[in-house]
């Protein structure tokens, strides 16, 4: 393994609001904090596989606004192995706002894709020596279908392994998920993938089944506080979720996607880069912001084995 992730996926730019709770419909509240920063699915899971070892090729697309010339400084001093970043002057850079609210810390979002949904064929094809040379393919489902379809079937011809992150939830074709390596649904996502109402454990698995007859070769159905459920060869493995005290969870699922990703680039089995995920995820939401929050590596091995 070369330790190389892929990652194809969006860019936003998210504007955050700390509250104490979520304002009701027509009512204004002040917030406790506020800030911007770097976000979208994609862009989140890329740095988060960078800072958890991996070296990362972050493909996206942007507007050509304010907001993009905010994100090519930003990933052009994340450090990144590579980055391409396409853009359009017909819609603005993907931007999203953030109220994070309660002693939980949960979070309410508001998300304009904007370029995010302008990804051509041609523009994924340009891309095919980038799939090519990863050990990983990571991808979400905040651009175009279209291009997620065409960059999976990229990974496939080339023999790249393929981890989709199936949110923002969009109805995707069953002939898509033979294709995969893994799927990373959350609860509510595997709910609508499945049909099967997903809230615990029991319920996970029977979702999982269905998810294999429809040509799923593995998954794991993240649980939030219940931990994760890997399904995969006729075996379930629970991954319990380590220890944390959330500041903000806003970027936790795009932590444990790009933690996982890169823990599988370097050689690590699922149930290995799975538990390492979950405790990355942990470090991450105790943190405020998306890609701001992402842990070092040694932070999140630190994490593991105070959980084991």
């Amino acid at each position: 393994m070369s330790n190389k992730v892929c990652v194809f996926g969006s860019f936003n730019l998210d504007i955050v609001a700390g509250m104490a709770r979520f304002p009701q419909p027509g009512e204004s509240l002040i917030a406790r904090t506020s800030m911007m920063g770097a976000g979208g699915k994609g862009a989140n899971q890329a740095i988060a596989a960078l800072k958890a070892g991996a070296r990362v090729h972050y493909i996206g697309k942007v507007g050509r606004d304010d907001f993009g010339q905010f994100a090519r400084r930003h990933l052009d001093s994340a450090g990144f192995d590579a980055v391409t970043l396409f853009s359009t002057g017909e819609r603005p850079t993907g931007n999203a706002l953030i109220y994070v609210a309660g002693e939980d810390a949960e979070n309410m979002i508001a998300v304009d894709p904007g370029a995010n949904l302008t990804v051509t064929d041609q523009e994924i094809d340009q891309c095919r020596p980038a799939i090519a040379a990863a050990d990983i393919l990571l991808t979400q489902l905040e651009n175009n279908l279209s291009a997620v379809t065409r960059a999976i079937a990229l990974a496939r011809e080339a023999g790249t392994p393929v981890i989709l992150n199936p949110a923002p939830f969009q109805p995707v074709p069953d002939t898509l998920l033979p294709q995969l390596f893994l799927l990373t649904p959350n609860a509510t996502e595997c709910s609508l993938l499945s049909g099967v109402t997903v809230t615990d454990v029991p319920s996970a698995r029977q979702a999982a089944e269905v998810l294999h007859r429809k040509g799923v070769a593995a998954l794991i159905i993240t649980l939030g506080t219940q931990g994760a459920l890997l399904s995969m060869n006729g075996e379930t493995t629970l991954i319990p979720a380590c220890r944390a005290t959330p500041v903000d969870t806003t970027g936790a699922g795009d932590a444990f996607n790009g933690a996982l990703a890169a823990r599988l680039a370097a050689g690590a089995t699922l149930i290995q880069a799975a538990r390492f995920a979950s405790a990355y995820a942990a470090v991450c939401v105790e943190r405020p912001g998306a890609a701001a929050s992402m842990p070092e590596y040694a932070e999140a091995l630190a994490r593991q084995q105070a959980c084991a």
